[in-house]
């Protein structure tokens, strides 16, 4: 594995959940999660979290999940 890290990017969601949905600028986003190799190539896309989800919870759930990213024995 290269990288990981997430990203907000933009929404557009129903006015009734909004409020889960504001990230720290007081947009409504998504919480996304991705993993690259070091040839820069996805080996991992997590898109699904509201805004207001702090990036460990999106990493837990990823980690977490049967077909999640799993990272090899020995790497650090």
């Amino acid at each position: 594995m290269g990288a990981i890290d997430s990203t907000h990017i933009l929404a557009n969601v129903l006015v009734e959940i909004q409020g889960k949905f504001r990230g720290q600028k007081e947009e409504t986003t998504q919480n996304d999660l991705a993993a690259i190799t070091f040839d820069l190539k996805f080996i991992y896309v997590l898109v699904r979290w509201e805004g207001s989800a702090h990036d460990s919870q999106v990493l837990g759930d990823t980690l977490s999940r049967p077909s999640g990213l799993k990272i090899q024995e020995g790497i650090n």
